[in-house]
Order: C-alpha cells, then sequence, then structure tokens
C-alpha cells in the first residue's frame, strides 16, 4: 500500500448505542488525522476503544493520542506489522 500512516478502529457496543460509537470514531479519527505527522509513514496503527472513550472530549482523545504518539509508546515496525496505540480512552 502506499502512503500512510494507516487507522484501524475498533468500537464495540460496550462503548455505547450505535449514535455513541459513530461520535467516538469520528473523534478518534480527527485525532489521528491531526497527530499523523508524528509517525512513519508506513506505520499502521489500531486504536481500540474504551468505555471512557465516550465521556471524554475530541481535545482530551486528541491529546491522549498525541502524548502516546510522541512518547514512543508506539513505535513504528515494517509496513507489514501491525502497531497499536494503547490506552486512548482510558
Amino acid at each position: 500500500m502506499v502512503g500512510g500512516p494507516w487507522l484501524g478502529l475498533v468500537v464495540s457496543k460496550s462503548v455505547g448505542n450505535a449514535v455513541t460509537r459513530h461520535l467516538v470514531a469520528r473523534r478518534l479519527r480527527a485525532a489521528f488525522t491531526g497527530a499523523s505527522h508524528l509517525l512513519p509513514p508506513e506505520t499502521y496503527v489500531v486504536i481500540r476503544a474504551r468505555r471512557s472513550a465516550a465521556d471524554r472530549s475530541s481535545d482530551d482523545l486528541a491529546d491522549q493520542l498525541r502524548d502516546a504518539f510522541a512518547s514512543k509508546r508506539v513505535a513504528g515496525l515494517s509496513a507489514a506489522a501491525a502497531v497499536p496505540a494503547e490506552r486512548v480512552g482510558s
């Protein structure tokens, strides 16, 4: 694949109803777009939203994601590897 970094989202029913899940997914996508410049282009990121993500503002989620990327808790691997962003929304 060309481009990147790439984002995968897991927002299960435990986060809330469909409206809440879509809201959380939109917020996480926007946060990723704003923080993706901190990652190498060949990076895959998978975010599993927790229940508490539904109670967080867009700014809180973006701050958590930027902190995770900047603190190197998320490491760039080869293009074939998936890279999780841990504990977003916790």
